[in-house]
């Protein structure tokens, strides 16, 4: 089983590495594949159990783009075969159609999802989340901090990540935050999110065809996730 993370020495602003070494944890038989960009990607040749991708930097964006177009068809082919897919913070606006500067120039993504992506660089967004995930409405925690919003190209709403109880979606009308398309799970949450949320490291394990593997430190992260909740409910008004 392998994990491939796509480009770490770029894309990694917030910790969010943290997602595959808790992965790495919970799957000790796994195998990590750190793809530079300057490597060719695993997934051109093979088809690794998880494809991760951490946020970046605006500049970043436009070289990852340039890296990933002529994988573009390949990259899709593995999305609609059920290849696991975590992408977290704006690594998504990458597969985007395009995303828009306030000057009106802009950068083509790879048009992979239906998203129209716009920057506001003097107006950085800052929120916690707190949403719902999955017929079960686990509860999910997390925190945004973006320059941009996203608006879908067309009604998105039955591949929502999450449904959105306090906090700010994908754009400021938007009901759901992140979208999941097949086992590809994209949100603009930030940080270690598997280790903020045991029900989504579940079913991200679940994605990659490890559904019967136990979580790392389980009794301990379940334990810390209720307290962020009990914490979150105080502070912000969320369901506790």
């Amino acid at each position: 089983m392998k994990i491939e993370v796509l480009f770490p020495e770029l894309c990694n602003l917030y910790g969010d590495l943290f997602n595959v070494k808790y992965l790495e944890k919970c799957l000790p038989q796994a195998q990590r594949i750190d793809t530079s960009l300057e490597d060719e990607p695993l997934f051109v040749k093979e088809a690794p159990a998880l494809i991760y991708m951490g946020p970046m930097s605006e500049r970043t964006q436009a070289k990852v783009a340039e890296k990933l177009l002529p994988h573009r068809d390949r990259l899709e082919q593995l999305i609609d075969g059920g290849t696991a897919f975590l992408l977290t913070g704006n690594a998504m606006e990458v597969l985007s159609t395009f995303i828009t500067n306030e000057n009106g120039t802009g950068l083509p993504g790879l048009g992979i999802l239906p998203l129209f992506i716009k920057r506001k660089m003097m107006q950085r967004h800052n929120s916690a989340f707190l949403g719902y995930f999955g017929k079960e409405r686990e509860k999910i925690m997390g925190f945004k901090s973006q320059f941009t919003v996203a608006w879908p190209e067309e009604d998105l709403d039955a591949q929502g990540l999450f449904r959105v109880k306090k906090g700010y979606g994908m754009n400021p009308i938007c009901p759901y935050e992140g979208l999941r398309r097949g086992n590809m799970f994209a949100t603009y949450l930030l940080g270690p999110v598997l280790l903020l949320n045991p029900g989504l490291a579940k079913a991200v394990l679940a994605a990659m065809g490890a559904k019967d593997a136990e979580l790392a430190f389980e009794e301990e992260i379940q334990a810390a996730y209720q307290a962020r909740l009990e914490d979150f409910r105080k502070k912000v008004g969320g369901e506790g």
